[in-house]
């Protein structure tokens, strides 16, 4: 007799298939491989915001290990199924941050990626576009932590200032100004590429 699953093509087919809160029930009561799912979905987009907030590939690599570590052991402590996007960003954020108040970032690695934005067939273009992004990290670094993760927070993972308060433990209100205070000194820095 052939499964359902064996139809669809396997395990890692039918987990691809499942929303996140049925993965995070299944994870919860120790399903591995629905674990693991939600560790292939969502690595990516933690591994960015941790390299843009740390600028250090073995920084970001090992709080994005560390992260997905404490959720497998802590997933019985999430109360809502779909809160677990919100508490995966806060958990990865908040490494963060303990990382960079533990030491002062380097600029030796880029805080925001930018390989695709440069045209290749334009050595010139190509050119501007690196010196632009350089400034752009550069300016990035000279903010506070708390500013960063809330620029990037919502100008790079499109956070709403509702799940980047949750995800600071700050209120909207304090968001909102860390965001507009952030936008400002990187338009000052950023006024020469203009």
């Amino acid at each position: 007799m052939v499964t359902p699953t064996e139809v669809r093509g396997g395990p890692e087919q039918v987990g691809a298939e499942l929303d996140d809160a049925t993965l995070v029930a299944r994870a919860r009561d120790g399903d591995v491989p629905a674990y693991e799912q939600l560790v292939l979905r969502y690595q990516g987009p933690m591994f960015r915001l941790a390299m843009r907030m740390l600028a250090s590939r073995g920084d970001a690599e090992d709080v994005v290990q560390d992260v997905f570590l404490v959720v497998w052991r802590r997933l019985g402590q999430l109360q809502e199924d779909a809160a677990f996007v919100g508490w995966l960003y806060r958990t990865t954020t908040n490494r963060c941050l303990n990382v960079i108040r533990a030491r002062r970032p380097t600029s030796d690695v880029d805080l925001v990626e930018h390989e695709s934005l440069a045209p290749r067939s334009r050595p010139e273009r190509t050119a501007e576009v690196d010196a632009q992004m350089t400034a752009l990290n550069s300016a990035l670094a000279q903010l506070t932590a708390e500013q960063r993760a809330c620029w990037l927070l919502r100008e790079v993972h499109g956070r709403s200032y509702e799940e980047i308060a949750e995800a600071l433990g700050a209120t909207s209100t304090a968001v909102r100004g860390r965001i507009a205070r952030a936008r400002a000194q990187l338009a000052e820095m950023m006024a020469p590429w203009r």
